[in-house]
């Protein structure tokens, strides 16, 4: 399956080295190893295995290689000057991709800088628009499969639900068993499970720490660098509060999506609201990563009780307020009231069973998988 950021790849790779990130399993290594196939010479090493490891302890790769990919390599000690001087030293007409599935930047030691010498791609999984591409589905034959089988590529693709039912039960298992090891101790790993199970079924709502905490019988403080953990291993999107004040939005409570849509425990419009969040998600790191915008995801919240879904940021300014709906067409009363105050922002009320575009005063009713479709990627 060719995926959206092959292009961009291709065409930042001529410039710089990149540094591509995602979840595990979203396609990295495949997207790599279709890079592979379409240049003359490359050579492609992983941390992970042990004669790969020994030759990127020495760095003996073929140096006339047109392409190298180096994988996992954030879990090297030291890997930041290490990766320094590869980039420093690799000949002018080599390119240099650098994969991994945890975010390379978290909960690593400091090292020395890399700013300047590469270029970062976020790689995500699947959404309506490149679905429809890929595979010539209509929109919302599209959402509606995504929704059900999230957007992975092997069980966006597997022949059955109940493979892709079996897929997810072993990535979770085996994320939580060998990934958070990484970041956390053995003996954390039941609380771990434990505290995935309970942010299941609260998606979609602010997440009180202190109230989890509580049932889980460990502290907040505890509870806020799994969660930290979790979204490093993007398993989970943290879409905090719009507030121009950037620290005043972090100290309220965050709203918690899964990565993988065939995660969430909920009805169907948790799990449509799930879908569209990691849609816009995606959005967000290509817009950010494709044009250097400071493009920004976040949910509005008043203390009257007063709630939108979603709202986009850029450059610190909102361009958009977004509301999902299962099937109800009549304008969203917060999302009409942030939309008088909020005059520079388009306002819409995704409707997932829509059937035709209408404007109702200040807000646009928008049948919510054809205007998926027309996302960026």
């Amino acid at each position: 399956m060719q995926r959206y950021l092959e292009a961009q790849l291709r065409r930042d790779l001529a410039r710089k080295a990149v540094v591509l990130t995602g979840a595990r399993q979203v396609g990295k290594t495949t997207l790599a190893r279709q890079l592979i196939g379409q240049v003359s010479s490359a050579s492609y090493l992983n941390w992970d295995v042990p004669a790969d490891r020994a030759v990127l302890l020495r760095q003996s790769w073929d140096p006339r290689a047109a392409l190298v990919v180096l994988d996992e390599i954030h879990k090297m000690p030291a890997w930041k000057p290490w990766l320094k001087g590869v980039i420093d030293a690799k000949p002018a007409e080599q390119a240099l991709l650098v994969t991994g599935s945890a975010r390379m930047d978290t909960f690593r030691q400091s090292g020395e800088s890399l700013a300047g010498r590469y270029l970062h791609l976020h790689l995500d999984p699947i959404s309506v628009r490149e679905w429809c591409t890929q595979t010539g589905a209509g929109p919302e034959r599209a959402l509606l499969h995504l929704i059900e089988r999230g957007g992975f590529p092997e069980p966006a693709l597997a022949e059955s639900a109940d493979e892709a039912r079996r897929w997810r039960r072993q990535y979770a298992t085996d994320l939580i068993r060998e990934d958070v090891l990484e970041f956390s101790r053995l003996q954390e790993i039941n609380a771990m499970r434990v505290f995935v199970e309970l942010l299941r079924e609260r998606v979609g709502s602010p997440l009180s720490l202190a109230s989890v905490a509580r049932d889980l019988a460990v502290s907040p403080t505890t509870l806020k660098r799994y969660l930290q953990i979790l979204q490093a291993l993007h398993v989970v999107i943290l879409v905090q509060p719009w507030h121009r004040n950037i620290a005043r939005s972090l100290l309220q409570a965050p709203k918690v999506y899964f990565i993988d849509t065939g995660m969430v425990k909920g009805d169907e419009g948790v799990r449509f609201e799930n879908a569209v969040a990691v849609m816009l998600c995606k959005q967000v790191h290509y817009r950010g990563d494709t044009t250097g915008r400071d493009v920004g995801l976040h949910y509005i919240r008043t203390k009257d009780g007063a709630e939108v879904d979603f709202c986009l940021s850029c450059d610190g300014a909102l361009y958009q307020l977004l509301e999902c709906k299962l099937s109800d067409t009549r304008p969203h009363r917060a999302l009409a009231r942030f939309a008088t105050q909020c005059v520079d922002a388009e306002a819409v009320q995704l409707v997932r069973d829509a059937r035709q575009v209408e404007r109702r005063g200040v807000i646009a009713i928008e049948p919510a998988a054809a205007w998926l479709a027309r996302l960026d990627a």
